[in-house]
Formats: C-alpha cells, structure tokens, sequence
C-alpha cells in the first residue's frame, strides 16, 4: 500500500501503483453516455490515466483541464480522465468546460480499477475514492511512466509525464530507414 497525505494527514491506499515495463493491467470503466470503456479500445496507442478523488475538487478539475490542453499536442495518445464520479458529474463538466480532448471515464461500476491500479483510498475521510496518480501506458501496453502524487491536495508533475509523453510521440511519427537502404522512395 502508499502512503500519501491528505493536507498533511497520512492516508493509505489499497496497493501500490503498477511496476514500470509491466503489462497494465485491463480495466473496463464507464464512460459519460454510461458505455462501456476498455484498455484494449486503445490499443496501439499510448494511453495517459489522469486518475484523480474527484472532478469537483479544483485540483482535480485542473489536472483535467491541462491535460485537456495538452493531449491535443500528442499524436497517437489518449488521455483518460478516471475518477469513483458519476459519468453524469464528468459529462457536466467536461460540457461546460468545452473539453474535448480528453475522455473522462468513472470507475463507479468497476472497483477493480482501483485495486489493480493500488489507487482505491482505504482511509478516512476520502476512503472509497481514487488517488492522485498518472499512469502512462505505452502502445504495446506495458506501463511506461507512473506517479503516485505523494499530497492528494498537489497537482501531478506534469513536465515529468509531458516530457515522456512527447518522446513516445516523436518516436511514433519519425521516418523508418529505407528497407533497401538506397536513396529511393520505398519510404
């Protein structure tokens, strides 16, 4: 389990986050029109969990909206915005914050989410609710980059995942050497 804090308390969660080059783990979560939402939709595409207690806090209501900003930078990423909310509060949301570059997704229906991801809060006062955590998941779906925030009330570091992030994007967009290694155009 981690320890992280609540303004200073200590509070713990359920586990700990997946191991970095692991397989992440499959999860299916439910998404603002009350579908179903799985990993394996992502498939081939690096895959950011902006995985937050609650969208109607303004710590968590900022990780959204700066990722928000930035996935619409990314190639080939998708950023999902996971919270214990009801898809109706991220619907909400994300409608009157015109965001459109994220994909917010509630783990109400799914509390192995927060159990395979070591993120599910166990103590009082925010027992039940997620943790403030980034993970991101390469296209071949092993776990590329984690955060577990270690103050709840803080936001994640996002220069750190950023940087990640665009190294992964870069790498999917550069030209691969001529196969028959002439100056031809079998690029």
């Amino acid at each position: 389990m981690a320890q992280i804090t609540l303004q200073g308390n200590p509070i713990q969660t359920i586990g700990t986050l997946p191991a970095l080059k692991d397989k992440a783990p499959r999860f299916t979560l439910t998404k603002t029109d009350l579908s179903d939402g799985t990993l394996q939709e992502f498939g081939g595409k690096t895959v950011v969990l902006n995985i937050f207690p609650s969208i109607d806090t303004s710590v968590c209501a900022a990780s959204v909206r700066r990722f928000n900003k930035e996935a619409g930078e990314l190639d080939n990423t998708v950023v999902l915005c996971v919270s214990a909310d009801l898809p109706f509060a991220h619907q909400r949301f994300c409608e009157v914050e015109g965001l459109k570059n994220v994909v917010a997704m509630s783990s109400f229906r799914a509390p192995d989410f927060g159990k395979d991801y070591g993120v599910t809060i166990t103590s009082p006062p925010l027992a039940g609710l997620l943790s403030r955590a980034i993970v991101v998941i390469d296209p071949a779906g092993n776990i590329a980059y984690t955060e577990q925030v270690p103050e709840i009330t803080q936001e994640p570091d996002y220069e750190a995942a950023l940087t990640l992030l665009r190294s992964l994007s870069s790498k999917l967009t550069q030209t691969p050497p001529c196969a028959c290694k002439q100056n031809c155009a079998c690029k």
